[in-house]
């Protein structure tokens, strides 16, 4: 029961179709940092760290379309020059 309860939940999420955007790659606290200093400017868009064997990285939104991910990475090329484009996998 709890197995299928949780392949339900899986199939609702939606991850595999979203774009986002990456801001930053370094160790633990410079990320945080990162992290914090994105949040004090764009308290409305969704920030979250992602460990990725051996770096940490800083993964900026949950876009729908390219397009709209597009818009927003042109923005925020002003402040993070080094920041791209990312269709995570599950």
């Amino acid at each position: 029961q709890l197995l299928n309860e949780k392949r339900k939940i899986n199939s609702s999420i939606t991850i595999n179709n979203r774009f986002k955007i990456q801001i930053f790659t370094g160790d633990n606290e410079n990320s945080k940092k990162a992290l914090t200093d994105f949040r004090k400017d764009n308290k409305n868009t969704d920030a979250t760290i992602v460990f990725s064997t051996p770096m940490y990285k800083v993964w900026i939104g949950n876009y729908k379309t390219r397009i709209e991910a597009e818009n927003k990475l042109q923005a925020l090329k002003k402040k993070y020059p080094n920041a791209f484009l990312v269709k995570p996998n599950k």
